[in-house]
């Protein structure tokens, strides 16, 4: 696990593009994409690369993280929508290239099946982008999620509810249950991308980061990972004991290291 604290959250998402552009850039890629609001700064970022750079994404493919249970497709709020308007809308993803899962499938649990299946048959993900939520959740997993799950359906809790209350016009509103990719599916990706922005984050960030793998931080999970990049700005990492030495390795690392 590295662990890489930059000043901001603009630092952020330009060092979490740049991993993102450089795997994309070295043949046909398989990207793993997160909502919420962690990862928006990285998706602008990743937008203004292709407009002005030229990056272009026509060769990848894409899978979504989770989706709400029971809302439509064109739901604004369902995760399907949220990646095309906040990202693959404004790149060159080839049609059908980005896929989500069916939140109103009649069978939910085929579903999850089917959706692991089509990750499989696409070779697994390349990178996965995560977020982190205050009580450590990953995904839709939330805390005492089994540390070697499938993509499956939850129940989301109160907190998580509350959270993501600020997208809906009430609390009322938020779904109950999700389908989210597992933490075993997650750590199936080769290379995991975790964001950790501000200070509400910092407890979780620790937690995940320097604390044991538990069930009640599902984010401690990735310390199994052979492969993971944690990036956070200086107020997430405001509670990390080994900051120095964090900060001592990344200035340290070779130029032929990559991410």
């Amino acid at each position: 696990m590295e662990i890489i604290v930059l000043p901001d959250a603009d630092a952020v998402a330009n060092a979490a593009a740049g991993i993102i552009q450089a795997r994309v850039e070295r043949g046909p890629a398989v990207l793993g994409l997160a909502t919420g609001s962690t990862p928006l700064g990285t998706y602008r970022e990743l937008i203004r690369r292709h407009r002005e750079e030229g990056l272009s994404f026509a060769d990848a493919q894409a899978f979504t993280l989770d989706e709400y249970l029971g809302l439509p497709a064109d739901h604004p709020e369902s995760y399907r929508s949220v990646i095309r308007r906040e990202f693959t809308d404004s790149v060159d993803f080839a049609d059908g290239a980005v896929r989500s899962i069916d939140g109103q499938a009649e069978d939910p649990e085929q579903e999850a099946l089917r959706y692991d299946a089509e990750i499989a048959a696409a070779g697994g993900v390349d990178v996965q982008l995560l977020g982190i939520g205050t009580d450590g959740h990953i995904g839709f997993n939330e805390p005492m999620s089994s540390l070697a799950s499938r993509t499956r359906i939850k129940t989301l809790t109160e907190q998580t509810r509350r959270d993501n209350a600020r997208f809906f016009p009430s609390i009322d509103e938020v779904p109950h249950h999700v389908i989210t990719q597992g933490l075993g599916t997650i750590r199936e990706a080769r290379h995991l991308l975790l964001l950790g922005l501000g200070e509400p984050k910092a407890l979780a960030i620790a937690a995940a980061v320097e604390g044991p793998i538990a069930a009640n931080c599902p984010a401690s999970a990735l310390q199994l990972h052979p492969h993971t990049t944690v990036l956070v700005d200086a107020a997430a990492a405001s509670r990390l004991e080994h900051t120095e030495y964090y900060q001592y390795t990344h200035a340290q690392k070779p130029a032929w290291q990559r991410y």
